[in-house]
């Protein structure tokens, strides 16, 4: 009995915002930056993993540039909207469990996913794009595990609570204390006359402060989300506060992911042995040297590179068209390239040493293996002597240190 006395109660929370009609409109809005942020984390994911049945084009261009962005944009968007959400109906987590039927059982429980897959989905998320590695779990299928889990927890939470929401938007909200009817007198039998038009005390006041709390809560997302698109619109590079590295920050003006040094390639990338081999389904295997690479250099292109963590910038590419190399070999007819990298620590090779080209992006001709970027050979860092890089792919699959296509 002592505990529960120190339990808060329904006085406890004396806020007028803590109904049913501000919950409302903060659940529709971050059920919305939800659902953005899930489709477009799913369609990089399909991107990464690639499926015979989600064939990923290779234009438009920067249809990539823009999906990763709308990623990371909502997902920082939520931090006001879902701290907003967690408070408007902190009162109710304060009340007994009382499961009316099964349906109102697991509309209770399914908060458990919900709540807990948010916050750890935003927190993950925070701390991938601000480079702060503390997870003790692989981010990506964690991070994609998660964001399932608690799509959901959310769909059968809309199921439950379709009906309280769309009645807390059509009315507005029920004022504190309901005036009584008036006393009839014995002297007079006349009924007194209410105008239809009298507003209820203190209503007008509470939809005043409620507007001003959603739109303090919608400002504070939008300067959030700005913040760190910042970081990829050249106009608004001041603004970029939130973000721990720029797009434009970095080695020959781009980030640099992962260093040589930590991939484990400077001796075999810079040493005299090194070869690029085609190989697999050609009539004319290939292997060639630094020099054989540079005097099939022929191709310039513009495009951009973009990082699953939100950020991306647009360079220069001076290379070799990967089409032009496989018709060189005698490639025919192919279901993909698989480029492969010297690369061998730091990070699983078959994720970030290895990138899967489609017919669609390997025939592109703005496909190259770049060996310079904004008129410079390419630095160690970003992949010398020679890099993939195409258009609508994302940056991890832009692989560096190539060493070999592989034609299946």
């Amino acid at each position: 009995m002592r505990i529960r006395h120190l339990l808060p109660t329904s006085a406890s929370f004396r806020s007028k915002l803590h109904d049913d009609r501000t919950a409302a409109l903060l659940g529709i809005a971050l059920g919305v930056a939800f659902i953005i942020c899930f489709v477009t984390g799913l369609v990089s994911h399909l991107i990464q993993h690639p499926k015979p049945w989600f064939p990923w084009p290779a234009a438009p261009r920067d249809l990539y540039r823009v999906v990763t962005a709308t990623h990371a944009v909502t997902g920082f968007a939520c931090i006001p909207l879902l701290a907003a959400k967690l408070w408007t109906v902190y009162p109710k987590l304060w009340q007994p469990l009382k499961f009316a039927n099964a349906a109102r059982a697991v509309e209770r429980l399914s908060l458990i996913p919900l709540v807990g897959g948010s916050l750890f989905l935003i927190v993950g998320g925070i701390d991938d794009a601000m480079y702060i590695y503390v997870n003790p779990f692989t981010f990506t299928p964690t991070h994609y595990l998660a964001a399932w889990i608690t799509m959901g927890a959310l769909i059968i939470h809309i199921a439950a609570k379709r009906v309280t929401t769309l009645q807390a938007i059509r009315r507005r909200a029920a004022p504190v204390h309901a005036p009584q009817p008036a006393e009839k007198t014995p002297t007079s039998t006349a009924p007194v006359a209410v105008p239809v038009s009298a507003s209820v005390p203190g209503e007008g006041d509470s939809d005043a402060q409620r507007r001003r709390f959603l739109i303090t809560v919608g400002v504070a997302a939008g300067i959030i989300g700005v913040n760190f698109l910042a970081a990829n619109v050249s106009p608004l590079h001041r603004l970029a506060l939130l973000p721990s590295r720029r797009s434009d920050v970095g080695t020959q003006g781009l980030p640099v992911q992962t260093q040589a040094t930590a991939a484990g390639v400077v001796e075999r990338s810079t040493g005299p042995g090194y070869r690029l081999r085609v190989v697999g389904l050609v009539s004319n295997p290939m292997e060639l040297d630094i020099d054989d690479l540079l005097a099939r250099v022929s191709h310039t292109a513009v495009l951009p590179i973009s990082c699953v963590q939100g950020w991306s910038v647009g360079a220069t590419w001076r290379g070799i068209r990967v089409r032009d190399l496989l018709r060189e070999a005698g490639v025919t007819d192919f279901t993909e390239v698989i480029v492969r990298s010297i690369q061998t620590t730091t990070k699983p090779k078959r994720m970030f040493g290895r990138a899967r080209l489609n017919p669609s992006h390997a025939l592109h001709p703005d496909t190259l293996l770049a060996t310079e970027v904004n008129g410079e050979r390419l630095h160690l860092d970003h992949g010398y002597p020679v890099r993939l890089i195409a258009p609508n792919n994302p940056g991890i699959m832009q692989t560096k240190w190539v060493e070999e296509l592989w034609v299946r």
